[in-house]
């Protein structure tokens, strides 16, 4: 319980002195889960509508195979991305490894998936509403992608909040690619895990602490956004 309560007081006095360190660990993390959910989200938000409207053969394998992916050991996700980008991979001439760009690459294929599922189950719902209109009006897939995307939008965030508080909490894939390396890859889920092992619990609760805030703060502000969007339509 004194842990609890010092690290509480750590992350008070972390935020009210305006630590140096730790606003840059908070806009790396920032930088780097932002990144990963904005490319993440062009990627899966078409996907998993297209996969709503779309019928093919092997369309239940492809829906279960993007469920199972939803589960990827993020360790695993880290190691590929590692192998991809050492120096003997087949992308290791672009020097990636263990910067920023490696991290927001691990982070995309973690959270894609979830995206795309959630979102594939969410327009699941809207294509069998909109399926009449939209067929006897004559549109591509094209059109019914974009129809499906801009009426379900706010089903759609709450796909991406989930993708987003995934990444910003993600540890395991980001430490193997980025290497916590102060001033460069360090964000807060690797602070916490380096401040844990060198058994300052206070600071990695502090950091905890500010993590948590982090990621309530940007759900508070994009569910006041959508409050006031819904407000706005009436």
């Amino acid at each position: 319980m004194n842990d609890i309560w010092a690290g509480l007081s750590s992350a008070f006095w972390l935020v009210v002195n305006g630590d140096p360190d730790l606003i840059e660990i908070t806009l790396r993390s920032l930088q780097v889960s932002l990144t990963a959910l904005v490319i993440a989200s062009a990627i899966a938000l078409p996907f998993g509508t297209w996969l709503a409207i779309r019928r093919f053969r092997f369309r239940r394998t492809a829906i279960a195979v993007l469920n199972a992916m939803m589960g990827l050991p993020p360790v695993v996700v880290g190691l590929i991305v590692y192998l991809l980008l050492s120096r003997s991979g087949p992308f290791g001439v672009f020097g990636l490894l263990f910067t920023p760009s490696a991290m927001i690459i691990a982070q995309v294929i973690i959270i894609t998936p979830l995206i795309a599922s959630i979102t594939h189950q969410a327009m699941r719902d809207l294509w069998a509403e909109y399926h009449d209109l939209l067929i006897s009006l004559n549109t591509t897939p094209g059109q019914r992608i974009l129809t499906l995307i801009l009426d379900g939008r706010r089903a759609l965030l709450t796909a991406a909040l989930a993708g987003f508080g995934r990444a910003i909490g993600e540890v395991g894939a980001i430490m193997i690619v980025g290497g916590n390396i102060d001033h460069a890859t360090r964000v807060l889920t690797t602070a916490i895990a380096l401040e844990t092992g060198k058994g300052d619990f206070a600071l990695a609760l502090g950091l905890g602490f500010v993590l948590i805030a982090l990621a309530l703060g940007v759900n508070l502000i994009i569910h006041a956004l959508s409050r006031t969007e819904r407000e706005g339509r009436w």
